[in-house]
């Protein structure tokens, strides 16, 4: 499946439930309104609040076996990945190429993956094949996932609200800073010989330069790619 396909299946789909955990409260306290203006974070543009709210509803959808789009993801995943396109089964040790870590099986991955967020590892995880080639003892999948939560986190606090109004989008915005966030993950994986024990402090240093310098992440992408 194409990543333009994937996107155009979640914006035909009905998500009550996640756009009611988007919304949450309609209006903000004036602290919220001061501490905005203290920090000189701008708002998100009103042509661009409807795309916000798509993707963080995309953020609440759990990954359903029985919706073929999503089972269509994953094996795009896991084939972009891979190099394979044979198939693979929904279980099974083979994940642990992908950097799942620990006794695999249905069980296990059962415990790692059913909820993991849809809205964006499709791309990301095709744009990053070329940034991160070995996933023996790094956990791949399992970061890519909290890298995920970290960028819709950042998207929640309004910390991307400048580089969306600049772009004139949001997702885009997202999948790229995913990316960059990996990259500089990849940076420092080699340069500490990081270990999968060491895991929780690199995505702690990754969520302070997320919220706090998404444009420099962003700007170190680009310069990677060209």
């Amino acid at each position: 499946i194409s990543f333009a396909e994937a996107l155009q299946h979640f914006q035909s789909s009905e998500l009550p439930r996640s756009w009611e955990k988007v919304r949450g409260p309609g209006r903000r306290g004036g602290l919220a309104v001061l501490l905005r203006c203290l920090g000189g974070r701008p708002r998100l543009r009103p042509q661009l609040r409807g795309e916000r709210e798509l993707a963080l509803a995309m953020a609440q959808c759990a990954l359903d076996d029985s919706e073929r789009v999503h089972m269509r993801i994953l094996q795009t995943i896991y084939g972009q990945l891979t190099h394979s396109w044979l198939g693979c089964p929904r279980y099974g040790t083979h994940w642990e190429q992908l950097g799942f870590q620990g006794r695999t099986g249905r069980d296990k991955l059962a415990a790692q993956f059913p909820n993991s967020q849809l809205n964006l590892p499709l791309q990301e995880l095709c744009h990053n094949t070329g940034i991160l080639v070995l996933f023996q003892n790094f956990p791949f999948c399992i970061m890519s996932v909290n890298i995920t939560r970290i960028v819709i986190q950042a998207l929640r606090e309004e910390r991307l609200s400048r580089e969306c109004n600049r772009r004139q989008q949001v997702i885009g915005v997202l999948n790229d800073l995913h990316a960059a966030a990996f990259l500089r993950l990849s940076r420092l994986w080699r340069q500490r010989r990081g270990t999968v024990a060491e895991a929780g402090s690199f995505l702690k240093e990754l969520e302070l330069s997320t919220k706090k310098k998404p444009r420099q992440l962003l700007r170190s992408l680009e310069a990677y790619v060209s």
